[in-house]
């Protein structure tokens, strides 16, 4: 019988162990995402596995090029994912199929070279100017991409956090690079 409880005692000891170390990471550095629908293709197809930092943008401002995850500001309680274009204070315009970025650290055509495919049009007509914690963001797969060209900014506050490493499929894992401009 002193065995049993002792058996016991070991596993409660680490079970609550383990919940002290998993549980504060999972909710507040690292949270799981799976990518639903094509928004993101090429680079994020449906069902990807990705993992969320969250504690990046704590320490620091989200940069234009990072995928981030965040609340839908129509409607909060669901998750989108998507590609940071402007930043606060910038102006961007949507036309012609090419997007424009006028600000005090970047202006004229953005070089999106790096993560999408060469010729990509980007259809709409939108010009925003964003204010201060605000942000623009776009789908990789323009033409299926419900994004800041049809419902406006992304308030700094509904960012969950930026991508940090596809799991799956497997024959993928990587960490996600920042493009560079």
């Amino acid at each position: 019988m002193n065995k049993f409880f002792y058996f016991s005692w070991e596993i409660i000891k680490i079970v609550t162990i383990t919940a002290l170390i998993v549980v504060p990471i999972r909710y507040f550095v690292f949270q799981p995402f799976f990518v639903n629908g094509q928004s993101m293709e090429p680079n994020f197809y449906n069902g990807d596995y990705l993992i969320i930092d969250e504690i990046s943008y704590q320490l620091r401002e989200p940069q234009r090029g990072e995928v981030v995850v965040f609340k839908y500001p129509q409607n909060p309680s669901q998750r989108y994912i998507k590609r940071i274009i402007g930043l606060p204070g910038e102006t961007v315009e949507v036309a012609d199929g090419k997007v424009m970025v006028y600000g005090s650290n970047y202006s004229g055509l953005l070089d999106e070279s790096e993560y999408l495919p060469d010729l990509l049009y980007t259809p709409g007509e939108k010009k925003l100017a964003l204010g201060e914690f605000e942000y623009f963001v776009l789908g990789d797969n323009r033409e299926h991409s419900y994004d800041s060209r049809r419902w406006g900014v992304l308030p700094e506050d509904n960012i969950i956090g930026k991508t940090f490493l596809k799991i799956r499929p497997f024959s993928v894992l990587a960490k996600i690079e920042v493009p560079s401009y």
